[in-house]
């Protein structure tokens, strides 16, 4: 008797926007769709290693149907809904029609808050358990069922076909990826999974700005941790552990979309990344040429995040008393300041100011990593200032 096998699911959440834009255009309230494909998804996972359907979307599309007018036949209180599920549709092929787009639109609608547009964009769209969800973003599973909950009742009144934002679908991904990795749940490989699935329903060059600039951060994944856990900064990371494969797939999709002249904060931040992840070495470095991508990000965006991040650039192109100078005109109370001004006192020779700046980052630091790397800095310049 043949063994179960594994079900595939990057397949199963593949094909996920599909089947709840199939029950969405039957007339079922988004609310509703995305808990019956929920509801699916659960019984593929329990019946599926037992053997596979021929075709797995049309598969979830009628369970999820079935499960779609279970609900709603029990809930005496929706009688208004009885024509719209008085006849279950034939089982067969399902429409080929790709609703993955309009559903990013719809999960990134402008009066959701950037949480909640990020946790409904990987519970409708990437096939997510509420639970997953929860325990990447370490937060209890009650919390993040009731913020799904809220933010499926805000869209669940928008019409289907209303144009969205594609700026906003954008950023609620760029969080998504910025949330990095947390347990089993790796939100920086399904931001570029989402992504990937964006860019082959649009074709617009900063979807492909961004996803070149996940790619090219990702790539160096693999060095950024030692094995006992603790950060390793860019300059001394070990560049031969970097994916090249992904490298050079970012700045591919780089080079294309920089082609198109229609410049964006992503393309920007892609090139960025570009210019550290061809650099041989730390100390060949073209910071020149980062220092030009950061002030072209400064006309684009107003973030004083890229403020922070050129004042970094600047210290390496023309030294740390520039760098100085290009972090006073920026906001001491952003996160990371103190740390990135640490560094730049201590190439400047002032190892006393640097430690203190290092312990007052370490307490600011937003995660246990950080925390104790800017620590250890501390402890190291007060070792040398000790000797």
């Amino acid at each position: 008797m043949p063994l179960p096998m594994p079900v595939d699911e990057v397949l199963l959440r593949s094909i996920v926007p599909g089947v709840l834009g199939v029950l969405v255009r039957r007339g079922a309230d988004f609310a509703a769709a995305e808990d019956a494909v929920q509801e699916a998804l659960i019984e593929a996972v329990r019946v599926w290693p037992e053997g596979a359907p021929r075709d797995p979307k049309a598969w979830l599309v009628t369970v999820a149907w079935r499960r779609f007018l279970d609900a709603t036949r029990a809930d005496t209180a929706r009688r208004r809904r009885e024509e719209v599920v008085e006849e279950e549709p034939a089982p067969g092929p399902v429409p080929g029609t790709d609703d993955t787009l309009r559903l990013y639109f719809l999960c990134a609608h402008p009066s959701l808050t950037p949480s909640s547009a990020v946790a409904l964009t990987l519970r409708a769209i990437g096939g997510l358990t509420t639970r997953q969800i929860a325990q990447a973003y370490l937060v209890p599973e009650a919390t993040m069922a009731q913020r799904i909950s809220r933010a499926k009742r805000t869209v669940s009144g928008v019409p289907f076909d209303r144009p969205g934002d594609v700026s906003t679908v954008l950023r609620v991904l760029y969080l998504v990826f910025n949330e990095g990795y947390s347990g089993d749940l790796d939100l920086a490989a399904e931001a570029i999974r989402l992504t990937r699935q964006l860019a082959a329903a649009i074709d617009h060059p900063e979807v492909a700005g961004l996803l070149a600039l996940m790619l090219l951060h990702h790539a160096r994944r693999a060095a950024r941790t030692a094995p006992d856990g603790s950060l390793v900064p860019l300059a001394e990371q070990d560049r031969g552990r970097w994916d090249t494969t992904a490298i050079a797939e970012g700045v591919r999709i780089l080079q294309a979309a920089l082609g198109r002249d229609r410049l964006g904060e992503y393309q920007a931040q892609a090139a960025v990344a570009a210019l550290h992840a061809d650099a041989p070495t730390a100390a060949e470095t073209d910071w020149v040429q980062i220092v030009e991508w950061y002030d072209e990000l400064c006309l684009l965006t107003e973030s004083p995040v890229v403020r922070l991040n050129r004042a970094v650039a600047v210290g390496e192109a023309d030294g740390p008393r520039a760098g100085l100078a290009a972090l006073a005109e920026v906001d001491g109370a952003l996160p990371r300041y103190a740390a990135v001004a640490a560094y730049l006192h201590e190439r400047d020779g002032d190892l006393e100011r640097a430690a203190q700046l290092y312990t007052e980052a370490a307490r600011k630091a937003p995660n246990l990593a950080e925390r104790d790397h800017l620590t250890r800095q501390a402890a190291r310049l007060n070792s040398i200032r000790g000797r």
